[in-house]
């Protein structure tokens, strides 16, 4: 079968099987198992309208548990094997872990990232989205700014592989030390600093992101309360820092987790760059080491990172549910 018809036949299928089967759930609810008749027929509607949403959820709790839960569980279990999956070796796997000085160095370097780039970009995110706005071409500002946001994490981890480059020709950095008769250097292969201009990278993409969020919640700030602080005396900073801010406190809060999250996830742009030598691995790019080698650390790596992400995710959900109150 072609590729086009493999499409439409799954489009088909998926919505006509959709269509199918709240009809037929909803027909067998209301006639077969629950019928408005008999003595009390408005105590079986009462019913029928109960169980009806979790009709309409079935689908999506089963998929969520099919392709979400059951990896988890599936994952925590594969972990407490060997790599071939035949000896259960009980928590071996984290033991290794916690002994091996390059999963210490990954997790330092993770905890480095997720303290630096969300805090980066949503400063500079907030600062572009309120600078932007007072400009004539502040929208030609902002599609500059987010353009970034366009291109892949390799695509944008060699070009800032060139700005880098240990070349004067062809290294921005050098070519600014060439200019003051220095030496040229290679930025990413100094230790410890050079995990701050990966993270620059990421910074660079993400900045878009959190100017388009937060210029949206920056111009739903009410004018009531811009012109009262104004009439009271307020000058820029103060009108910025005690008075917008605030507002958008939340949707700051949601911004910075959801770059927070990306964060703990990365892995194209060291990978790209460094590859994880020169002290600048983390988490995710030493589950990649040890993915095709005879070992069972990777899926114990892949678990102590979804072990990291999760607190995130769950304060990211009880922000949202505070909003929605």
């Amino acid at each position: 079968m072609s590729p086009i018809l493999q499409g439409l036949f799954t489009i088909v299928l998926g919505v006509g099987g959709c269509i199918t089967y709240f009809y037929a759930s909803n027909l067998i609810l209301d006639k077969v198992i629950f019928p408005p008749k008999g003595s009390n027929p408005g105590r079986n509607i009462n019913r029928a309208n109960m169980v009806r949403p979790w009709l309409f959820l079935f689908p999506a709790i089963f998929a969520l548990g099919l392709y979400l839960a059951y990896p988890v569980v599936g994952s925590f279990w594969r972990s407490l094997f060997n790599r071939s999956g035949d000896d259960f070796i009980g928590l071996g796997n984290y033991e290794r872990l916690a002994a091996d000085p390059q999963f210490r160095q990954a997790v330092f370097n993770n905890f480095l990232w997720v303290l630096v780039v969300p805090a980066l970009a949503t400063f500079f995110g907030l600062l572009a989205a309120q600078l932007t706005d007072r400009l004539k071409w502040g929208n030609l500002a902002k599609s500059l700014i987010f353009m970034p946001m366009a291109i892949s994490f390799v695509g944008a981890s060699l070009i800032w592989k060139f700005v880098y480059a240990n070349n004067p020709t062809i290294g921005l950095i050098n070519a600014v030390r060439a200019y003051f008769s220095l030496n040229p250097v290679d930025p990413l292969q100094i230790p410890f600093w050079n995990n701050f201009f990966l993270m620059v990278i990421l910074i660079w993409i993400q900045t878009g992101f959190a100017m388009v969020i937060l210029s949206g919640a920056l111009r739903g700030i009410p004018e009531e309360t811009v012109e009262a602080a104004v009439l009271d005396g307020a000058n820029p900073w103060q009108l910025f820092f005690k008075i917008k801010v605030p507002q958008i406190m939340s949707t700051i809060v949601v911004v910075w987790t959801t770059i927070t999250i990306l964060v703990l996830k990365v892995f194209d742009i060291v990978y790209a760059t460094t590859g994880g030598n020169f002290g600048t691995q983390i988490l995710p790019s030493y589950m990649m080491q040890y993915m095709f080698r005879d070992d069972g650390r990777a899926t114990a790596v892949a678990f102590v990172i979804m072990i990291i992400v999760l607190p995130v995710m769950i304060w990211n959900i009880i922000q949202a549910r505070k909003e929605v109150r």
